[in-house]
């Protein structure tokens, strides 16, 4: 079993310069023998007609000497009187089996096509069978004698210089594509193998382990991907332990108060006085811990990736009234000069989680104003957005405050928050963006805040 990339790299690179060796000499095969092979006996013919045309038409003088003169300079010869007497000039001939019949064929005039009929050759190599049927026989006469020529280059003598310069050419290419493959393989393995190692360094929280990969092309996309995401997961990793402290700190605080009034209250001598005055701080912090717990379960709900909001058409105006009715003893208390326009609209959206959002910007409104402040409500309708702003006239915030404001756990002004949780704008955000809006907050301080929100119609 193949298990490492660069085992199955080397594999697959070898397969295809195997494949590809085998489909050159196929097509080189096929090429040879449908275009290259009948034009080659062709002019072997040619060559061989010359040869016995200088023979009978200049007179040769000796014609052993002839063709022996015609072997050294680079062919294979065979000669047959006909009188039987049968002569080898030039190479040597590695088969010299010829049919009788081949050589009575020629000697009564007939052209001998052994190149162009020679079958026995798979591949290109046919043209170099040193094999005497693979060859050219025409007729001659001398002297009054009748004469065969068998006859065909002497492809070793020829060619054997020039077939060890592309053997050792091949080996060369082949040796220095394995080469540059392997380099190449190290190129794109060696970055994965770091990637691993950092994977795995990740997986043990060490989020600063070094990743050195400096490229441009898709792994080095991948290397910065994966930077991107350490430093996401870092930053998680940071939020989580700050979250899990935050909501114990915010556990343990009413919890320690309610152990410490409960123990008061079993004492025999307290005052009646006393005794409610423990018990409305136990129902203080219980109430405390019960909002958390609550805004906790929202908080976990929105986290979900999978928690998509109901979409069900309700009144919006009407659930905003119901909200402003609900906090009308705190308005009247505090003198605030309250005033809304609502106008009527129907929304498709999650009433449950939307309630959240109107809850928290109308308490905080209330809560971070002086008396005789003033608060405007209005829910408008656009072609395509339903808006509402919440105005006041308040103690505002500063630019840092400003900044942090929907981060979990975080009090802007913490003489006020004691009895808050620090979720209730986060959870606002979240709902917001569930609903596919957006949030605007700007605040001055000393001058007011105004929360704007914006909720598409889909």
């Amino acid at each position: 079993m193949l298990k490492t990339l660069s085992s199955k790299f080397a594999l697959t690179t070898l397969l295809l310069m195997l494949g590809s060796l085998l489909l050159g000499f196929f097509f080189t095969n096929t090429y040879y023998h449908q275009i290259i092979k009948a034009p080659n006996d062709a002019k072997n013919v040619e060559i061989a007609k010359t040869m016995v045309a200088y023979i009978e038409q200049e007179h040769v003088k000796n014609l052993d000497d002839f063709f022996t003169m015609l072997g050294e300079t680079g062919y294979q010869l065979y000669v047959v009187k006909d009188d039987g007497t049968k002569t080898f000039y030039g190479g040597t001939f590695r088969d010299k089996a010829l049919e009788a019949s081949t050589v009575e064929s020629v000697m009564s005039g007939t052209t001998y096509h052994g190149m162009r009929d020679f079958p026995r050759e798979t591949f290109v190599m046919g043209f170099f069978a040193n094999e005497l049927v693979n060859t050219i026989g025409v007729p001659f006469t001398y002297e009054g004698e009748d004469y065969a020529l068998f006859m065909r280059p002497n492809i070793k003598l020829l060619f054997s210089e020039v077939h060890r310069i592309l053997g050792a050419l091949m080996l060369a290419m082949f040796v220095l594509s394995l080469i540059g493959v392997i380099v190449l393989a190290q190129t794109i393995i060696n970055p994965i193998k770091k990637l691993t190692l950092a994977t795995r360094d990740i997986a043990h929280e060490n989020f600063d382990a070094p990743l050195e990969i400096e490229r441009v092309d898709e792994i080095g996309q991948l290397a910065n991907s994966f930077k991107r995401m350490t430093d996401q997961l870092q930053e998680n990793d940071e939020m989580r332990k700050e979250f899990i402290s935050n909501v114990s700190h915010d556990f343990q605080s009413p919890l320690l108060n309610i152990q410490g009034y409960a123990t008061l209250l079993a004492q025999p001598n307290l005052t009646e006085e006393e005794r409610a005055e423990y018990g409305e701080i136990i129902e203080i912090e219980t109430k405390r811990l019960s909002k958390l717990t609550k805004q906790l379960l929202v908080l976990t709900t929105l986290d979900s990736s999978t928690r998509k909001p109901k979409r069900e058409v309700f009144d919006l105006s009407a659930q905003l009234k119901d909200t402003v009715r609900k906090y009308r003893w705190q308005i009247e208390e505090h003198h605030i000069d309250f005033s809304y326009t609502i106008a009527p609209v129907m929304f498709k959206g999650d009433a449950g989680l939307l309630q959240n959002i109107w809850d928290n910007i109308i308490a905080n409104a209330i809560k971070y104003s002086e008396d005789g402040a003033y608060i405007e409500l209005t829910l408008l309708e656009t072609a395509n957005d339903v808006i509402v702003t919440v105005q006041d006239t308040g103690i505002g915030m500063s630019e840092e405050a400003l900044a942090r404001i929907f981060e979990r756990f975080y009090r802007a002004d913490a003489s006020r928050t004691k009895h808050g949780t620090g979720l209730g704008l986060p959870i606002v955000k979240q709902v917001v963006e569930k609903h596919e809006g957006t949030i605007d907050l700007t605040s001055k301080l000393g001058e007011g805040t105004t929360v704007k929100i914006t909720l598409p119609k889909l």
